[in-house]
């Protein structure tokens, strides 16, 4: 009779800070850029170079530190944790073993099941290794430094979580929150967020913890859910098996949904961590903190308690909008600008959402500005044009940004609400349509939306919708 198993997970996720510049040089961190040419000695460990901490990369991280709730450690210094590796140019990499900068934090996350509060062991800081390109063609491995020394928080969890469910709510918080602050753009398909799955299953009721397994080469969040659901039954099956789990690094194929093993999992003391030499301690005093406290922007929770008050929209549409900061703003600027929350959030849900799937974009990616969204809700407010013009319009708003003010102008599109003009374009539609006619007065109702869109094709889809309904029935009597 087969056992029932319980995964436990914990992750360590790694953040590209949005700094201009790297941890302990002055080099750019922008992505892609022609390979080696965002270095220098210090972040190519030349001999004798010296590196100097960006004060930057700290503020950033005890902001990161206190959305989540963590202890900042006013006193923390950084500590060299020794390995070779071709990407690795100094041979060593500064990280934080002894004293990280942040611990014990926590996110609350909420998935079907409810909510829950996934606990946060630390946040230390440290340098990116550079990125090895293996040429299969030339049968080479070349190496390229321009990540090299580019500033990282590792967010380690506590092993919290017990489903992939549960996994992807705490990436997204974190990803969330993260992105709020400013602190990281937190792409995971530029690298820019990196999550280490581990993973072990035990039998339900046990206490005790089975033998882990660390998951790499995690790119997106579908590819952590397949890896979390594929190691689950590859450990369950050896133990099925009567076999015991090794605890290794393994490596996630996406193509070929599978994972495979790199290496045997390396200790702490494995890496001869000691106190990095050449950077002093960092001593963070309370009113940094305090500083950095009154610089945080409203998180996402705050946010959601807010628009339930101020702007009675649906709880729906304002998870959706503040999912992401960039629409969030949008919206509260749109807003403002014209005072008509709901009509605002009409166009991000349906037409705006709509695009992106087709553009397959991210929110972060619009660009139309709020000016000439609330401009568009007041043309159609007004009667100026009529909402199939005005979805035609938004198109072109959302690709290109234009004032749709002058685009309408420009192109003839206002809506045709002069009642003379009407009242003879409707008339001569009853003369042309005799059997629509008839079905209306043999009580079919159906004809007279037969000759509102009728009146709209005559006037290319410019007239007034509402003004049509109206004459069509009195001249039908």
């Amino acid at each position: 009779m087969s056992k029932n198993y319980e995964t436990v997970i914990g992750l360590e996720v790694h953040v590209e800070l949005a700094t201009k510049t790297k941890i302990f040089c002055s080099c750019s961190t922008a992505f892609g850029g022609a390979p080696n040419t965002h270095t220098c000695p210090v972040c190519t460990g030349q001999p004798g170079s010296l590196p100097v901490l960006n004060k930057q990369v700290v503020e950033y991280a005890v902001a990161v530190g206190l959305a989540t709730n963590c202890q900042i450690t006013q006193y923390s210094k950084f500590d060299r944790k020794n390995y070779f590796y071709p990407d690795n140019p100094q041979n060593y990499q500064i990280s934080q073993l002894y004293l990280p900068i942040c611990r014990d934090g926590y996110v609350e996350i909420e998935t079907d099941a409810g909510k829950k509060q996934v606990r946060i062991h630390e946040i230390h800081m440290e340098e990116d290794a550079g990125k090895l390109v293996h040429d299969e063609w030339e049968d080479v491995s070349i190496v390229d430094y321009n990540r090299s020394g580019v500033p990282l928080i590792e967010i380690v969890s506590e092993p919290d979580m017990r489903s992939a469910d549960e996994v992807i709510a705490y990436l997204e918080k974190l990803r969330q929150t993260i992105q709020y602050l400013g602190a990281s753009d937190c792409k995971l398909n530029e690298g820019s967020m990196r999550a280490d799955v581990n993973l072990s299953v035990r039998e339900v009721g046990s206490s005790k913890f089975g033998t882990r397994t660390e998951m790499k080469n995690l790119n997106s969040f579908k590819a952590i859910a397949h890896a979390i659901e594929g190691e689950r039954e590859r450990q369950i099956e050896l133990l099925e098996a009567g076999r015991k789990v090794v605890q290794e690094t393994r490596r996630w194929d996406d193509n070929k949904e599978s994972s495979h093993a790199m290496r045997s999992k390396e200790d702490a003391q494995d890496y001869r961590y000691f106190p990095e030499p050449d950077l002093v301690p960092i001593v963070i005093s309370d009113e940094w903190i305090a500083d950095i406290r009154s610089r945080q922007p409203e998180l996402r929770d705050e946010k959601l308690v807010r628009y339930k008050k101020e702007y009675d929209i649906p709880d729906y549409d304002a998870k959706i909008i503040t999912s992401s900061k960039h629409m969030a703003d949008i919206f509260e600027a749109t807003t403002k600008l014209c005072g008509k929350p709901k009509k605002v959030s009409n166009w991000l849900m349906v037409e705006a959402m709509r695009l992106m799937k087709e553009h397959e974009m991210d929110p972060e990616e619009l660009r139309f500005s709020p000016v000439n969204l609330a401009k568009l809700i007041e043309l159609v407010e007004s009667g100026t044009i009529n909402g199939s013009v005005a979805k035609e319009v938004f198109e072109i708003v959302f690709d290109k940004d234009i004032d749709p003010e002058q685009y309408v102008e420009e192109k003839g599109l206002k809506s045709v609400n002069d009642e003379g003009e009407l009242r003879d374009a409707v008339q001569r539609v009853i003369e042309e349509n005799p059997q629509s006619v008839e079905d209306y007065h043999g009580g079919k109702e159906k004809a007279l939306g037969y000759l509102v869109g009728q009146t709209m094709k005559a006037t290319k889809g410019k007239a007034n919708p509402g003004m049509v309904n109206k004459l069509l029935k009195e001249l039908l009597g």
